[in-house]
């Protein structure tokens, strides 16, 4: 794979460090990212592995501008993801959440349609039978009219995964999507995802699902101390891990 999708140069994430109106000293600093360096490719299935508060959600959402690196430079399709640019940016990186963030108030397929319709991306016909292809794809066809509080936590992913479809992205970022999940209902959010996989869009996901990290990914990164300590094949990784971090990490985990 040589289609390069995003390019990530220094990037940096310090947290505090601000001087408060009467305080004498500014708060205290943490950094959270300390120098991320990568490229991930068209096509990539990226796992994000690593003990909590490593810098993986961090990194995630630095992605996208939900949280505003301190330094460093992302590119996404040769743009630079910065102020003057993410409104597009966003348009084509779509963006799963552990607590789904669906829009109480809106029925099911109208958290679908909402996005495209702002955006004017299609006519409203095209955005109401895009919204029911998507439905019939992760299985909740039944639900259209339901409100999300009435459906069940992999339900409500299920239908977040399907609302960031609906935008047509070519890179969807995952973060941590089944931990807020009861153990049940991870199984069908796994078997989403990697029907996704499959389809060849990109992806990036922070997990702690380790079995899905082998079984699914082309790439698993293992992220502590807020640098990308590995970056190998699943098999490579989690067969001859040669960080003593990772495999620490592992030993736990697996």
């Amino acid at each position: 794979m040589t289609d390069k999708i995003l390019e990530v140069r220094g990037l940096t994430k310090t947290y505090g460090g601000e001087k408060k109106p009467g305080a004498k000293q500014p708060t205290p600093t943490l950094d959270v990212l300390k120098g991320i360096d990568i490229d991930i490719y068209r096509g990539d299935v990226v796992c994000l592995i690593g003990p909590s508060g490593c810098g993986k959600s961090t990194f995630l959402r630095c992605l996208n501008r939900l949280e505003i690196p301190s330094s460093g430079s992302i590119k996404f399709e040769g743009t630079e993801v910065d102020e003057a640019h993410i409104d597009a940016v966003r348009q084509k990186m779509g963006m799963v959440f552990q607590h789904f963030n669906l829009f109480p108030h809106l029925t099911v397929k109208k958290n679908l349609e909402l996005a495209p319709t702002l955006l004017k991306l299609k006519d409203k016909q095209a955005i109401s039978d895009k919204a029911d292809e998507l439905l019939a794809r992760v299985g909740l066809s039944d639900k259209a009219d339901a409100y999300p509080k009435s459906l069940s936590g992999g339900q409500q992913q299920r239908i977040a995964i399907a609302r960031a479809l609906a935008m047509d992205p070519d890179v969807i970022l995952f973060d941590e999507p089944t931990s807020a999940l009861d153990p049940e209902m991870v199984g069908e959010v796994l078997e989403l995802m990697k029907e996704l996989a499959h389809t060849g869009i990109t992806m990036l996901v922070v997990t702690h699902e380790m079995g899905f990290a082998r079984e699914v990914s082309n790439r698993v990164i293992f992220i502590d101390d807020g640098k990308i300590q590995e970056d190998e094949p699943p098999q490579e990784l989690f067969t001859n891990p040669k960080h003593p971090r990772l495999k620490a990490f592992l030993s736990k985990m697996l």
